[in-house]
């Protein structure tokens, strides 16, 4: 296993990085009121009735059962996407699945969690849910009111993670005590920021998770999401102050639930030090790391790495 050499970008996605200045990296200090701020937002999503609605959907799969959803999410936000059930066997557990900045089109299958219902919501512009004026462009979404941190879309789709778990437990009342998440780049973010201030997540497991060490995500060449906000930052510098509310790695110091992290140490679109920076934060008695030669890039190693982290992903939610 090694991290890639040969690519097309212009700079180097391992920023120059060694594994041991990227496990040394820490979190940056939160800003005055950031607990009391997510407390907030959590509250205000444990006040909405999600009234999921269910129905068969187009989509098939022998071991599962496809349902499209739909939910209500806080600010009235109708929130869509996919709900899995296994056509046989207990259902053990709950877990709510993010996606990545490119949206989602369908369920990932291939889940390796097999004794779950499996949660597949649309954070809120895009993909099932799109909400005007809202883009559904990363390269736009991630700036919609960014420097009004209680309007800021990050913080709306942190509560759309909220009241996905109200719509799982609504549905499965049963699984209380028995909801993850998991979420990958994006949704890796997400999730970090949320997983700390919802009790009623279990466990969780992050996937080269974006908006870590917002100072250094702020600096860092990126063809993600940060590059969006670099270009809007040259002439609104107060994003630096807003989005120190939004940090996952500010965040991830305060997770007490088993966490499983996936950080890449070569990523073009997140920066591996700001993923490090996540992965890090999590209170080590609450961490397992899991390490990958490189995010949102090909590699020849890319399929046999990522077999060994789903294989980590089933035992890590209980599947037997």
């Amino acid at each position: 296993m090694s991290v890639p050499t040969d690519h097309p970008f212009a700079f180097d996605p391992t920023y120059g990085y060694s594994l041991e200045a990227l496990q040394a990296l820490r979190a940056p200090e939160a800003p005055e009121g950031f607990d009391a701020f997510w407390a907030g937002r959590y509250q205000r999503a444990l006040e909405v009735k999600p009234k999921p609605q269910r129905r068969v959907s187009a989509l098939s799969h022998p071991a599962w059962q496809v349902e499209e959803i739909h939910f209500t999410s806080t600010d009235r936000v109708r929130i869509g996407g996919w709900l899995l059930t296994p056509r046989s066997g207990e259902i053990r557990r709950g877990i709510v699945v993010g996606h990545g900045y490119g949206g989602r089109e369908a369920p990932d299958f291939d889940y390796p969690v097999t004794d779950a219902a499996l949660l597949f919501p649309c954070f809120r512009g895009m993909s099932k849910s799109p909400h005007p004026p809202i883009s559904g462009n990363a390269v736009w979404h991630v700036l919609h009111h960014i420097e009004k941190p209680d309007q800021y879309v990050i913080g709306g789709c942190v509560e759309d993670l909220f009241v996905s778990v109200s719509a799982l437990l609504q549905l499965f009342p049963a699984l209380e005590g028995q909801i993850g998440y998991s979420g990958i780049s994006f949704g890796g973010g997400i999730g970090a920021l949320g997983i700390p201030f919802d009790p009623r997540i279990d466990r969780g497991f992050l996937e080269v998770p974006t908006f870590g060490n917002r100072p250094l995500w702020l600096t860092l060449p990126s063809t993600g999401s940060a590059a969006s906000v670099q270009i809007y930052r040259k002439t609104h510098p107060g994003v630096d102050e807003a989005l120190r509310f939004f940090d996952a790695a500010t965040a991830a110091t305060r997770i007490t639930v088993p966490m499983l992290v996936a950080p890449a140490r070569f990523d073009p679109a997140v920066a591996p030090p700001c993923q490090f920076s996540v992965a890090n934060a999590v209170p080590q008695k609450f961490n397992e790391t899991f390490i990958l030669d490189a995010g949102h890039f090909d590699y020849p190693d890319a399929a046999t790495q990522h077999n060994l982290l789903s294989e980590k992903v089933r035992t890590f939610f209980g599947d037997p």
